[in-house]
């Protein structure tokens, strides 16, 4: 019962005591929710700097990553789009060389051959020989026969002269001018003369006057034609005195074959002609251009 007493001696200022620590309770309360409110904010702050620190990092990264893809995709362009430039450069010099080749081949072996020109060109300088010594034949063969055809000429007109002036002739009597006493031998020119036979006089021929006068008239354009008689039978033929070849020889060498030239014994438009020009139209047609 005595604690009872003291206690309720005691109540008042246990309730003073009770109050005095609420209030230092509340205002202890005011400082400590400040202090954690404070607290949450720093903390909460650190965290979303953090968080915002690792984001701006994760952005970073991705932006370099993504950078890096779109970079490495476009350079991967670049070199592909450089490689096929350089492929599609090397395929063209390389068509043109393989072009350069074929065309050299083909011109040399179709258009240009060497081997045939050569041939050509030896078979024309054999030809050209040939003909050169056959016109050189034929020209000593006509350069002798004008020779011979001068000496005859010359030994006609000489026998002519000598039938002319055969009256120059020496007699028994009297000695001509071509055999002087005075040399030992008589002139050449006096053993023609011996040789020969006195120049007949020659008949002039009488013309009928009606014939000049038909012929002569304004209105006729040629002499009046008579009717013939039957036709004499032909002359046995005999061979001419004279420097004559045979008559067969002459008329094989008239009618003999035509033997042309190899430039003109070939056709302009000969079988290797069209086949090279129809070699050279499928080839522009199938040609394959370099654009």
């Amino acid at each position: 019962m005595a604690a009872l007493a003291r206690l309720r001696a005691r109540l008042p200022a246990l309730r003073e005591e009770c109050f005095r620590r609420n209030r230092c309770v509340d205002e202890d309360r005011k400082i400590k929710y400040k202090a954690a409110v404070k607290i949450q904010s720093w903390f909460r702050g650190c965290r979303v700097r953090a968080y915002l620190r690792h984001l701006n990092k994760m952005v970073i990264c991705i932006q370099k990553r993504w950078r890096g893809y779109q970079s490495r995709r476009y350079f991967r362009k670049i070199v592909k789009t450089a490689y096929f430039i350089m492929k599609m450069n090397f395929y063209n010099e390389m068509a043109v060389r393989i072009q350069k080749r074929w065309r050299g081949y083909y011109v040399r072996k179709y258009i240009r051959n060497y081997y045939a020109l050569k041939k050509y060109l030896e078979a024309i300088s054999v030809n050209n020989e040939i003909v050169r010594n056959e016109l050189q034949e034929y020209a000593e063969m006509n350069e002798n026969e004008r020779r011979k055809k001068d000496q005859e000429k010359k030994e006609k007109e000489k026998k002519y002269q000598a039938r002319k002036m055969h009256y120059l002739l020496s007699t028994e009597q009297i000695a001509g001018i071509y055999n002087s006493p005075f040399r030992k031998s008589p002139d050449p020119m006096e053993l023609l003369l011996r040789q020969s036979k006195p120049l007949s006089h020659r008949q002039q021929q009488v013309k009928s006057p009606f014939t000049d006068e038909l012929y002569d008239w304004p209105t006729c354009k040629r002499p009046p034609t008579f009717h013939a008689g039957e036709p004499l039978p032909p002359i046995g033929r005999q061979k001419p005195q004279g420097p004559f070849r045979d008559t067969a020889e002459v008329l094989r060498q008239r009618y003999k074959p035509l033997e042309p030239t190899l430039r003109v014994a070939t056709s302009i438009d000969s079988p290797l002609g069209k086949a090279r020009a129809e070699m050279k139209r499928e080839e522009w047609r199938n040609h394959i251009h370099d654009n």
